[in-house]
């Protein structure tokens, strides 16, 4: 579960953001929010399962969302692509921050113990590495690179990294480059037991689009091979009211004729497979008479497709405990569904699974739905320059307060400020 993300001089962010999981020290209109919408970690610590994000066009939201997604890319793949850096891009718009590393931070919890894990980087190269555990209450460095050296490693509590160093000692070949992390050079090695299970909690991370995505949908048609992924996918799309009964991966042969088709006799066929989707079909007298069949990739809603893209996500985040990214989450979705989704993470019975997300649907600022430490919102100043802030900062807002309403008569900011569109309409 994450705990917080920290940012800084990313695309247009100029100062370092806080994205905080952090349960904060308040209490909701709605009582039962302060037990459903957090989970307890170790007895010391409460963390949110939910975090909506809003803001103005163009305000910075979505790069959160593209922080955290280059951030995990960077960690997954920085060892073996040597242009993964080329997802940093600092911030353009002040002279001081252009030729400047970009920094990011990841706190997190594996057990009962508390990490920190971050480096800074710009488009050529790793500047700095570092990884911290706070065990008990004193935090200490595991590790702490400058550049392409090592200063500081410890003898006690990161013995991977010691050995690791040993076993390369003599050798030519090097423990990273300029453009690779120490700790995904660690995670390929077999004893580096703690470096892996970070790894794979980043990795677990999963940032996805709102927006129709050909991958996304691939990875939903296979899920349909398994049987109890299967069942969740359809459950959802049922209670999503969308109409369909029963969906299934069906054999299609397309017929084709090659470039030179004109010195080929015969006919060749490919094979592939579609989705077809399945509703009941009545008579005159309404009574069901058999089923109606419909490709589901050309003859559903977009909002449909949506949500069976989204289902594997989903299904995966809760029965894994994994965080699920989502930016522009309501596009294409009823207000009542976008709510319901944010229910089903917020519930009793979801245990350590959390959704973080960008919004523009402001039916989900409601004191009943989201405590006011799970709404952030993304405002630019006059420079140009993005800043996260969550409600719960914002002094004098009360757990009672008509969040929506609020929001929109711009009390805590974030929202565009328009000029009057009726003139457009002179074309002298």
């Amino acid at each position: 579960m994450i705990e917080e993300f920290n940012f800084g001089n990313f695309w247009s962010f100029k100062e370092m953001q806080t994205l905080n999981m952090t349960a904060a020290k308040i209490k909701s209109k709605n009582s039962m929010l302060d037990k459903t919408n957090v989970f307890a970690v170790n007895n010391e610590l409460s963390l949110i399962k939910s975090k909506a994000i809003y803001g103005a066009n163009a305000s910075g939201k979505s790069n959160v969302i593209r922080a955290l997604s280059a951030f995990i890319r960077i960690v997954i793949d920085s060892a073996k692509e040597e242009n993964t850096l080329n997802l940093i891009d600092s911030f353009q718009l002040s002279t001081e921050t252009i030729s400047q590393p970009t920094l990011f931070q990841l706190i997190f919890r594996l057990g009962k113990t508390r990490y920190r894990y971050g480096f800074e980087a710009d488009e050529k190269s790793i500047k700095s590495e570092w990884l911290f555990s706070t065990p008990k209450v004193r935090e200490q460095a595991l590790f702490i690179r400058e550049k392409n050296e090592i200063i500081e490693i410890n003898q006690t509590y990161f013995t991977e990294g010691i050995l690791y160093q040993k076993l390369l000692e003599g050798s030519k070949d090097q423990i990273f480059t300029e453009t690779s992390l120490f700790l995904t050079h660690l995670n390929s090695i077999g004893f580096a037991k703690l470096s892996k299970e970070i790894f794979k909690i980043i990795s677990s991370i999963t940032v996805i689009s709102g927006l129709e995505h050909s991958g996304m949908y691939n990875i939903a048609e296979d899920a349909l091979r398994d049987s109890i992924k299967k069942k969740f996918i359809l459950d959802l799309l049922k209670r999503a009211d969308v109409g369909i009964e029963d969906l299934e991966r069906v054999d299609i042969q397309t017929e084709y004729l090659p470039d030179n088709a004109e010195k080929e006799v015969q006919q060749k066929f490919k094979k592939g497979k579609i989705i077809v989707s399945s509703r009941t079909q009545y008579d005159s007298n309404l009574i069901p008479a058999g089923k109606s069949e419909f490709y589901f990739r050309n003859q559903e809603s977009a909002g449909t497709k949506k949500m069976f893209e989204l289902s594997p996500f989903i299904y995966k985040s809760l029965k894994d405990g994994a965080p699920l990214i989502i930016d522009e989450f309501d596009c294409r979705f009823h207000p009542s569904l976008t709510k319901k989704i944010v229910g089903l993470f917020n519930s009793p019975e979801n245990k350590n699974a959390q959704l973080i997300f960008t919004t523009n649907d402001t039916n989900l600022l409601s004191s009943d739905l989201l405590r006011r430490d799970q709404i952030d919102f993304v405002e630019k100043d006059k420079y140009g320059a993005s800043h996260l802030y969550t409600l719960a900062e914002i002094k004098g807002v009360r757990n009672d307060a008509a969040f929506k309403n609020d929001y929109l008569q711009g009390k805590y900011g974030a929202i565009p400020f328009l000029s009057d569109f009726t003139n457009l309409i002179s074309f002298e």
